[in-house]
């Protein structure tokens, strides 16, 4: 089994997470979150472009425990490319309590797919942010979807604010439901009501089977920890006119952060401010996430 080395720069993710004030509802779903490795078990895939710190199934459900959570959904990691093992290995570890969101590649046969249906996978994801993978072309995608379909899942796309324009008609014609991660990355710099994020809300107004995660403040914020102030007005708009289609995740272990390691203890207390009645906190937590990978 091959060595992997932590890049230099990389961050791991905070060793001990504070304990919310904000106590989630029973049965409330972490809704976006990885496993890396460990490496030595489950190899980092050849044609990466990072190699993270080890953050495995046992870390991540005792940070499940600790912060008052249920349920996982285990979004694979580009750092594993279409290697699921490490996936399959969690959601299998924890029975009804998580599910899981695959990479594939269009090769992909029919069996695998089963595998990883009866393993817990309800989704794929594809990450069009340059700086993570190479995008391929619109054809390539498509050929995986209209497989998926058939097994009754759905698409989960990660892109930049500035890619939407471009992708628009992509992404507008997928046959399935598409949770697009952490708000498609607005730049929380500009208004809230300004046009790029227009184009982002005119996006989900428009096509009632797109979805979103209102995650990942500490990726976005320009004012940095604890409270993230800049990201909750984006956050706290999606919640509200979207009540029905919107997730909520830690993202943890928080790859690819270059700035801090954030506590998720702190991130759960972001919840109450951009979900402010427990209606909408039971819908983002529990009802949604529940209708879409349990049901």
């Amino acid at each position: 089994m091959p060595e992997f080395t932590m890049d230099p720069a990389w961050i791991c993710y905070h060793p001990a997470p504070s304990k919310p004030a904000f106590t989630v509802p029973a049965g409330a779903v972490d809704a976006h979150c990885h496993v890396f490795g460990p490496g030595d078990v489950f190899p980092y895939a050849p044609e990466r472009k990072y190699t993270p710190c080890d953050a495995g199934k046992d870390e991540l459900f005792a940070l499940r425990d600790h912060l008052g959570f249920t349920r996982n959904v285990i979004v694979q990691a580009t750092c594993h490319g279409a290697d699921n093992r490490a996936l399959v290995d969690a959601l299998r570890t924890a029975g009804d309590r998580a599910r899981g969101v695959a990479t594939v590649r269009d090769t992909v046969s029919d069996a695998e797919l089963s595998d990883l249906h009866a393993a817990g996978v309800r989704g794929v994801r594809f990450n069009f942010v340059r700086r993570l993978v190479d995008p391929k072309l619109d054809a390539y995608y498509r050929a995986i979807i209209d497989r998926i379909a058939l097994l009754g899942w759905h698409v989960v796309i990660y892109f930049e604010a500035a890619d939407l324009e471009e992708r628009w008609d992509f992404f507008t014609s997928l046959p399935t439901i598409v949770v697009v991660d952490h708000m498609g990355r607005p730049d929380v710099t500009q208004p809230v009501d300004g046009p790029e994020f227009g184009r982002f809300i005119r996006l989900m107004d428009s096509h009632e089977n797109v979805w979103t995660k209102v995650s990942c403040p500490e990726r976005l914020s320009k004012v940095g920890p604890p409270d993230y102030d800049d990201v909750v007005p984006f956050a706290r708009t999606l919640v509200e006119r979207f009540p029905d289609r919107v997730l909520w995740g830690t993202d943890w272990p928080h790859p690819n952060m270059t700035t801090h390691a954030p506590d998720d203890g702190a991130l759960v207390d972001i919840i109450p401010r951009i979900a402010t009645t427990p209606a909408l906190q039971h819908k983002l937590l529990i009802d949604n996430p529940m209708r879409l990978y349990w049901a």
